[in-house]
């Protein structure tokens, strides 16, 4: 397992142990799911494993896999008398197929519960989940976004001479992303399309539904001076990690679901990043 995913997210190994029971249960499993009309299905299709994606590595079906890049543009900034450490951050998508999300509204209220497709080899497409959430986020002078709940976070941890994680100290209030084609960042990844396939988050709060997602070698990118995009390192002083997360709440099926974290080491109350 890689650092960052055992910084984030401790529980992802007590749900990563039951996934290696998953192959077995796949193959049955997916048979059902192909015999449905179309190649798709709703609602059940988690029951057969905790993760298709980790269960099947590629030989089906066509996953996300979800990475964020290092912590970029990393400065502090005093705000209310407030210190907020900034920085910008990237979700890129490096697996084999896009990350997307069907959301739909139901009721009147401003939240979509939304389910992830999943590309399948030789073409069609399953729907699996159901636990993510698409919202209606105001962002202060320019209305407001659905965007995806709980997609990233920005966390700061204390850590000894070694640099190693010892437990978080604060998190940010930024939690919320469009999951969107904005950058192509790895144009060389095998299956990347060449233009945009996913737009820009809905700015009309009437919608019913909703389609996010990131297609293979686009990234979703933020940068520091962005709203919310920042943890409060108000008193807090030395060498911290800023860590930033993607998917923290293993939501979306993912190939690999031990790289959706990275790091740097920042000096406080400076902001000076002193190493990774």
């Amino acid at each position: 397992m890689g650092p960052g995913r055992q910084l984030a997210s401790r529980a992802v190994s007590a749900r990563t142990a039951s996934l290696v029971v998953a192959p077995a249960a796949l193959a049955a499993g997916l048979a059902v799911l192909l015999a449905a009309p179309g190649g798709a299905t709703t609602g059940g299709a988690t029951t057969v494993a905790d993760n298709l994606c980790v269960a099947d590595p590629g030989r089906t079906l066509r996953c996300p896999d979800l990475v964020m890049k290092r912590p970029a543009d990393v400065y502090v900034s005093t705000e209310g008398g407030r210190r907020l450490l900034r920085s910008e951050n990237s979700i890129d998508n490096i697996g084999a197929g896009p990350a997307e999300l069907d959301a739909v509204r139901r009721g009147r209220g401003r939240r979509m519960a939304a389910r992830q497709r999943i590309r399948m080899r030789g073409g069609g497409s399953i729907l699996v989940g159901g636990r993510a959430r698409v919202v209606w986020k105001p962002i202060p002078g320019q209305s407001g976004y659905w965007k995806w709940e709980h997609a990233a976070r920005m966390e700061v941890w204390k850590v000894d001479g070694a640099g190693r994680l010892l437990h978080r100290l604060r998190r940010s209030p930024k939690l919320y992303y469009c999951l969107r084609d904005l950058f192509r960042t790895r144009p060389r990844r095998p299956g990347s399309p060449r233009r945009r396939v996913y737009p820009g988050c809905s700015q009309d709060p009437n919608i019913r539904r909703r389609v996010l997602g990131t297609s293979v070698g686009w990234s979703d990118v933020y940068p520091s001076h962005y709203f919310q995009q920042y943890v409060d390192v108000t008193g807090l002083r030395g060498r911290v990690a800023l860590v930033h997360v993607a998917d923290p709440d293993d939501v979306l099926m993912e190939s690999n679901e031990d790289n959706n974290t990275s790091r740097v080491l920042v000096s406080l109350p400076s902001g000076r990043v002193v190493g990774r």
